[in-house]
C-alpha cells in the first residue's frame, strides 16, 4: 500500500439532491465521473431526501437542517445549510459539484489550487450584458457574484454565512434573488471571495456549442483547457443527452465526447435500456424544491 495514500486524510467532495427534478442517475453518473478523475483519498457524499437508486459507494445524510426561525418555512436556500458548523461527521476541504455538470478531466487542481473559498464567477458561463452598464453598481455586484455549481471550502469555516441569513431570512431574500448573490456578498464582506480559472469551468451552450449558423458546421466540442461542463440556462444536460436543446438558429450535432464523460463505461446502454434516458428529459419540467442553482 502506498505509504502516502494512507497517511493522507480524504477529501469530500458533496452534492444535494431533493425534489424530483434530479434523479438518482445524475448523483450516481456523477460519482463514477469522480471516481475516474480524482485518484486522493475521498470521501463521495450525497446529502438527499430520497435514497433510492443510489448506488453502492455513495455516503449518504439527510438534508442539512437550516434550522430556520419560526415562521419562516421558505427552504429554497437549503444549499446554505452547507455552511453549518458541524456538517454530518465531515471535516476538512469539500467539493461541492451541482448534479448537472460533467467531469471532462482530472480533478485533482482543484484541490491544491491556491484559495481559502473558490467558485466560478457567474460571468465567466456566460455571454457580455451590456445593458447591466447602465446601473454601474449592480453590474460590478452582478460581475462578483459566484455561480455555486462548483466550489470548494473547509467544513465550518464560512459559518457566517449562514449566521448571516438565519439571523434575518426575510430581508436576506428580499435584497438578493438567488442564495448564491447572498452567499457571494457575504464571502466578499469577509474578503474569502475567489475564483476560479475562468477556463476551468464552462458554460455547454456558450463555450461548447458553435455560435449561430456556425453550428450548422461544427459539432459541440470542450475547450482544450475545460476541466467541467456546467449547462447554466438552457438547454439542460437532459435534454442535450436525449438528442434535443436544438433552437432554429443553434443545432447541437454530435455530443459523443458529452455521453462518454457523463455515463463512462458503457453504462449509457444500462440506462436507455431502464428508460433513464427519457426520464431525464421528462424530468426538467417537473416540481422541484429548489431555488436557481446555475445561471444568473
Amino acid at each position: 500500500m502506498n505509504m502516502q495514500t494512507t497517511l493522507t486524510p480524504p477529501v469530500n467532495v458533496v452534492c444535494m439532491k431533493w425534489g424530483t427534478l434530479y434523479g438518482p442517475e445524475y448523483v450516481n453518473n456523477l460519482k463514477r465521473g469522480v471516481s475516474r478523475h480524482l485518484r486522493r483519498p475521498h470521501r463521495f457524499v450525497c446529502f438527499t431526501d430520497d435514497v433510492t437508486g443510489l448506488e453502492a459507494g455513495i455516503e449518504t445524510f439527510p438534508l442539512p437542517e437550516l434550522d430556520l426561525p419560526a415562521g419562516h418555512g421558505d427552504r429554497r436556500w437549503r444549499k446554505l445549510a452547507l455552511f453549518r458548523r458541524d456538517l454530518a461527521d465531515l471535516q476538512g476541504t469539500t467539493l461541492f459539484l451541482d448534479l448537472d455538470l460533467v467531469i471532462v478531466t482530472d480533478l485533482e487542481p482543484f484541490f491544491t489550487h491556491p484559495g481559502t473559498f473558490l467558485i466560478i464567477r457567474d460571468d465567466d458561463l456566460f455571454r457580455a450584458k451590456p445593458l447591466r452598464r447602465i446601473n454601474p453598481a449592480r453590474d460590478r455586484f452582478l460581475h462578483s457574484v459566484g455561480n455555486s455549481s462548483v466550489f470548494r471550502y473547509e467544513i465550518g469555516a464560512h459559518s457566517y454565512i449562514l449566521d448571516a441569513y438565519l439571523a434575518d431570512p426575510a430581508k436576506a431574500m428580499a435584497n438578493y434573488e438567488i442564495s448564491q448573490q447572498f452567499q457571494s456578498a457575504q464571502l466578499a464582506a469577509h474578503g474569502h471571495l475567489q475564483y476560479w480559472p475562468r477556463e476551468w469551468c464552462v458554460s455547454f451552450k456558450n463555450a461548447c456549442v458553435p455560435r449561430n449558423l456556425a453550428s450548422y458546421i461544427w459539432d459541440p466540442a470542450p475547450p482544450e483547457s475545460a476541466k467541467m461542463v456546467v449547462f447554466a440556462g438552457q438547454p439542460k444536460m437532459g435534454e442535450v443527452l436525449a438528442g434535443g436543446g436544438h433552437k432554429w438558429y443553434r443545432r447541437i450535432g454530435k455530443v459523443d465526447w458529452l455521453h462518454d464523460a457523463w455515463y463512462g463505461n458503457g453504462q449509457m446502454a444500462s440506462d436507455l435500456q431502464k428508460g433513464n434516458l427519457l426520464d431525464l428529459t421528462d424530468r426538467q419540467h417537473g416540481p422541484h424544491g429548489m431555488d436557481v442553482l446555475v445561471g444568473g
